[in-house]
């Protein structure tokens, strides 16, 4: 299936199947009880989704929105959950998908934890390229989702912005 720049894959709360990302980037974003969306997640190719549910099935924990165009393919949640029952082999899949994602989410804390907050915009910046190439950061996010991926304010986003524009 393709799902085109800004169209829901599913939503927060719902249940369904799983996905499969052969291409394109998706968000993850959770709508919190206040009704404030926050950007928790960056599906990259080659993902299955939900994490979450990979051994088991659980409602969708935020909705998943494309960044661009993505091609995706569905796994029928009764089919995926009967074939872990019949192959084992494909726990060891999962389990290797999980220690990839754990390494992009540790990536994700060296960025985080970066002291001066243009070292993590740079490094956000970095990991993009990596996937989006010509394309920037900026193309697919707003300095709102920027700064709460990054953990800072979006006014501090868009003076970094300014002074890297500045300094080109």
């Amino acid at each position: 299936m393709l799902l085109h720049k800004g169209e829901t894959l599913f939503r927060q709360g719902e249940a369904g199947p799983l996905y499969r990302i052969k291409s394109g980037l998706l968000k993850i974003v959770r709508i919190h009880e206040d009704g404030n969306p926050v950007l928790v997640n960056i599906i990259v190719p080659g993902e299955t989704i939900p994490h979450h549910s990979l051994i088991s099935p659980k409602e969708y924990y935020g909705t998943a929105i494309a960044l661009m165009t993505c091609e995706i393919e569905t796994l029928p949640a009764q089919e995926w959950y009967a074939k872990l029952q019949r192959e084992p082999q494909t726990c060891l899949e999962i389990a290797m998908l999980l220690e990839s994602k754990l390494r992009m989410m540790q990536q994700r804390i060296d960025q985080l934890t970066q002291i001066a907050p243009s070292e993590k915009l740079t490094k956000l910046q970095a990991w993009f390229e990596a996937y989006v190439a010509p394309a920037r950061l900026t193309d697919l996010l707003t300095q709102e989702e920027i700064g709460q991926f990054i953990g800072l304010r979006r006014e501090t986003v868009n003076r970094l912005l300014r002074a890297q524009a500045s300094n080109r």
